[in-house]
Order: C-alpha cells, then structure tokens, then sequence
C-alpha cells in the first residue's frame, strides 16, 4: 500500500543532502520538531522524515526524541551541540588514544567496540598511512595480554540496549541472574558503566531495593527499555557504588594490617592499593600496609596473590579466614 502524504505543501523534488539540510536547519532554529511537522514543513511523507532522522543521528549529530505532556514526540539536538568546535589531535594526543584502545580488549564483540572501530577508522581516513601503521605497532606492543578476560559477545544486544538507556536517561526493566540464586526482575536506573579487572558493571538505582545497585552484565539475561525517562541525582559519584570496598563488594570496613617480606616490599610500595593506606618500612625491609576498607573475599584474593610473602596481621577474623584459606589448599596437596 502506497503511504499518502499530509495534504500541505507539493512535494519537494530535490536530493537527500538538500532535504536533509532543511530538516536540520529546521531542528537548528527551534527547540525541536515533530515529524508531522517536519513532514509538512519539508513537503514529504512521514516515513520519509523517519529515514532522515536516523540518517541524521548515523551522521553523528546528537539528536533526541522527547515526549510532551500532550502526547507529541519532540526531536531535538542537545543543547548547544552546534557551538562545540571541530575536534582535532596532535599526533601525542592520538598515541594516547591508540594506547587507551589497546587496553580495551575485554569489549571485543560488543557494541562498544563497533564504536571504536567507526572513531579510528575515521581517524585513519584522516592520516597519512605511515603514521597509522606507526601508531598501531606502538598500541600492539603495548596491548595487555589479559587472562581469563569476559566474553561478552552472547551480551551484544543486552549491551546495545543499555547503551541507549545510559546515553537518553531511559528507565529500563533488569533480568538479572545473581551467582547461585534465582533470577531477579528490577525496575532500574542505569547511572553509569564501570570497566573493572576485564569486566562490565552496570551502576545505577533499583527501586525494588530502593537503594544503588551494582550488577554484573555477564548476569544480565536481558533489558526492555521503558522509554520513561530519568534523571541522575547532581550529587551522585560513582565511589557511591562501592563506598570504601577494596573491590566492588560494599560490606562493613574493616582495619586491615598486613606484613609482606623484603622480597616483594618493593612491588608493594609501587602502588596505591586503596584511598585509606598508610605504609611503613621496617628494619628488616619489610613493608607493613594499613587500610581500610571492606570486602573480605576480594582481600583475602589480593593476599593470596602474595603468598608466601606476607602475613595478615589485623583483624583477627580475616587472620583467620586467610590461614583456613592457605590450609585447605594445602590438603588439596598432599604430597
């Protein structure tokens, strides 16, 4: 069945580059349009404005659709979005991106990494290959060889969606699976991703719970986006996920002291390993770490990581739980 237009104004007959420059002139000079009004004002049918809009979101203008008290879909560009500058590198500032990149590995087979694809293929049309072919054997050096990385092909779909929701503000229905339980339903406000140890978190407000939630995305079984709209609270951090954990596991804090030997002082010292620490080198050129913070599972496998080189001295709880750790796996080992 052939579409009938608006009665209005003939039916322009030009190209689409023309016909989409109208549309975003139009969308330009007001705070947005319909696309009953776009379809009269431009003289073409509905299903034509619809192609355009999304010719014009694929073409990178940052174009939203908002729904009225009335009813009416607005579509509009973010504020402001024409006075921003062309964006420009320097040849350093692109060794950084392509460095950032190489560490982005865990995201292969999602959305996000289509994205990076469509930014560098863009930033390769736009560079002598010469300086491409340098710049991506300096990223290949320096890419982590991760193990045990997630695979979140499977999640594509599921990461599409929360893609959207993330960037419009959508409230969305959560199918969640924790570990060993039964799966979960929740009305949810996506604030934001957290990339952590090679994995995706998604943060943000569970009414169910009434209260911020960080939830794994290889357990998410599924997202419906609800098209109601949400606003992030000016106040919110994303420490407000985690509070004083050591990982991402928020439980009550607690006063960790641990002793690591000379042989490893050195590796300790070289980093920051939590907000709280306080270090101190001993006479015998030992180190003794303080902090503060919870999650005893996620401790207790930092500390494993250093056996036989360190001892946890405080609190006694943890003391315990670290030595009935080192104990079962030594009966495990007989011989």
């Amino acid at each position: 069945m052939t579409e009938s237009r608006r009665p209005g104004k003939p039916a322009k007959k030009y190209s689409q580059a023309a016909r989409l420059h109208d549309v975003i002139r139009i969308l330009e000079a007001r705070y947005g349009a319909t696309v009953d009004e776009l379809a009269e004002e431009c003289g073409i049918t509905r299903r034509t404005v619809y192609r355009d809009l999304d010719a014009i979101t694929a073409a990178g203008y940052p174009l939203v659709p908002e729904r009225q008290s009335d009813g009416r879909v607005l579509y509009r560009f973010v504020t402001g979005f024409k006075n921003l500058p062309p964006i420009t590198f320097s040849l350093q500032e692109l060794m950084t991106l392509y460095l950032c990149r190489g560490q982005l590995g865990f995201l292969q087979g999602t959305p996000f990494q289509e994205d990076l694809d469509a930014i560098f293929g863009r930033i390769r049309s736009s560079l002598p290959p010469r300086s491409v072919a340098h710049l991506e054997r300096i990223a290949e050096v320096v890419a982590p060889r991760f193990q045990g990385v997630h695979d979140y092909r499977q999640q594509h779909d599921v990461l599409a969606t929360l893609r959207e929701a993330l960037l419009f503000q959508y409230r969305i229905k959560l199918h969640y699976t924790p570990a060993r339980r039964e799966p979960e339903t929740y009305l949810f406000d996506p604030y934001t991703l957290l990339f952590t140890q090679g994995a995706l978190y998604l943060g943000g407000y569970a009414h169910n719970r009434k209260a911020l939630r960080l939830f794994l995305v290889d357990r998410v079984q599924g997202a419906e986006l609800s098209k109601e709209r949400f606003e992030v609270p000016e106040d919110f951090s994303p420490e407000q996920l985690t509070g004083g954990a050591f990982g991402l596991v928020r439980e009550e804090p607690m006063l960790v002291r641990a002793r690591f030997s000379p042989q490893v002082a050195h590796l300790v010292e070289e980093r920051i390993w939590h907000p709280s620490q306080r270090r101190e080198t001993n006479a015998d050129g030992s180190v003794t770490l303080t902090l503060e913070a919870g999650g005893k599972t996620e401790i207790l496998a930092w500390l494993y990581g250093f056996v036989p080189h360190v001892e946890v001295l405080a609190p006694t709880a943890l003391r315990e739980a670290y030595v009935a750790g080192l104990r079962a796996g030594l009966e495990r080992h007989p011989d």
